[in-house]
């Protein structure tokens, strides 16, 4: 895992994309920064800078994540990774912390200027209240990466990840509005999920290599789907909420503003990117044996 470690983040720094993201992100946070807490005199990063700026993430993860896996096999060299003695494990593993070692590094100037701030005469509470909130927004970043990833091994297109990926954070970003714009009725609950047993149905197809698997996984989970319909339309209900919820990724993100710190957030996002990991380990395994 170490050689795969140390060859991703060379990667990143051998051409303009590792400085110029990282670049990216240090002038938004520092306009913010500037404009909010130097100009205002705030003292509060979390809020008045992390928190307006999770929208750059939108672009960073996903132009960080494009090329993790998708590089590999347009250039045709993820049979050699592959057969080489290392673990699918140690391969996810070692590209994921390798783009987590690079997101950390405009974090670290992040640190930098909640000290400044300090110094300027920010409180101690306050000062640890903004390094909790830039240790949640670290976390966000990672679990995003990890969900990037996933997106990354589908496909050999690096452009095409970064589009899907991109598509995918921005509907987790705008997950609470559009939550907000339905009541959430037992129907609404059963198309919904109809919704995702479709997705669910053509990954299992397409796994399995066989359109009567993915039919049955769809009829059979239609039935399940109808009973609970007619018989505890409620279920239905609970369920869509607590499906929708756990799709808002930055929604956790607001538990560490106005002085507080969650460790169920900071467990949602680090369940959140073992999960994909997980995902991308088998997705990697499955081409492995093909």
């Amino acid at each position: 895992m170490l050689a795969i470690f140390k060859r991703e983040l060379k990667s990143c720094f051998s051409g303009m994309l590792g400085y110029l993201l990282t670049a990216f992100m240090v002038l938004v946070i520092g306009i913010y920064f500037v404009a909010q807490n130097l100009g205002y005199g705030v003292p509060d990063f979390g809020y008045y800078t992390l928190y307006r700026t999770m929208f750059v993430l939108l672009i960073y993860v996903p132009v960080l994540a494009m090329r993790s896996l998708a590089e590999e096999r347009h250039s045709r060299t993820e049979q050699l990774l592959l057969s080489s003695p290392v673990s699918v494990a140690g391969i996810v593993l070692g590209k994921f912390f390798a783009m987590c070692v690079v997101f950390l590094l405009p974090c670290l100037v992040y640190v930098l200027m909640i000290l400044a701030l300090w110094a300027a005469g920010a409180s101690a509470a306050a000062t640890v209240c903004s390094l909790s909130c830039l240790l949640c927004y670290y976390v966000l970043g990672c679990a995003g990466i990890a969900v990037c990833e996933f997106i990354s091994g589908l496909t050999e297109n690096a452009l095409l990840a970064a589009v899907g990926g991109f598509v995918v954070l921005l509907l987790a970003y705008l997950m609470p509005g559009i939550e907000s714009l339905y009541s959430t009725g037992s129907l609404l609950g059963l198309i919904f999920f109809v919704i995702l047993l479709v997705a669910a149905a053509v990954v299992a197809g397409l796994f399995a290599r066989s359109l009567a698997w993915g039919c049955g996984v769809f009829c059979g989970g239609c039935a399940v789907l109808v009973l609970l319909f007619w018989l505890r339309g409620s279920w239905l209900t609970a369920a869509f909420s607590w499906v929708m919820d756990q799709l808002s990724l930055f929604t956790p993100f607001e538990d560490f503003i106005n002085q507080s710190f969650s460790i169920p957030a900071l467990v949602y996002y680090i369940s959140v990117a073992a999960l994909f990991l997980f995902c991308s380990c088998q997705a990697l395994e499955k081409r492995r044996w093909n």
